[in-house]
């Protein structure tokens, strides 16, 4: 009896942590609004006056992911104002990690077809805190 729920047990747990952690395609065209704190000039994104007052401010932003490789992926990611290649990987535990030429990015799958990337800058000129969640386009 034992063996047999501990079988059961396994057959109903296995199928869920797989799930867990297979490795989501982010290949395709993402868009989303960005929620923005920003400290002195910004970045061409996110551009404004020097000043040491902050700004909130929001951005329309694409993400497009153009080759993956399993947990690697690269793409652009894009504003009226600006396109920025970056480079990326998505952990065991589902968490994506980019980086492009002037910060940092961490994010998270929310569904298949959305997800949320939070992004980081920190230089003598500006300070950026900015998340975005991103829904895939058809």
């Amino acid at each position: 009896k034992l063996a047999w729920t501990v079988m059961l047990a396994t057959l109903a747990i296995g199928p869920s942590a797989a799930a867990q952690t297979a490795i989501p395609d982010l290949r395709g065209t993402w868009k989303g609004d960005s929620e923005s704190i920003v400290r002195g000039s910004g970045n061409p994104h996110h551009a404004g006056p020097r000043s040491a007052a902050l700004r909130l401010n929001s951005v329309a932003f694409t993400l497009t992911v153009d080759k993956q490789d399993g947990r690697r992926f690269s793409g652009t990611f894009s504003s009226v104002r600006g396109n920025d290649p970056l480079i990326g990987v998505i952990s065991r535990s589902g968490a994506i990690y980019v980086v492009d030429d002037d910060g940092y990015t961490v994010g998270t799958v929310l569904a298949p077809n959305r997800i949320e990337l939070c992004y980081m800058m920190l230089s003598r000129a500006t300070r950026i805190a900015s998340c975005v969640e991103l829904t895939k386009q058809p």
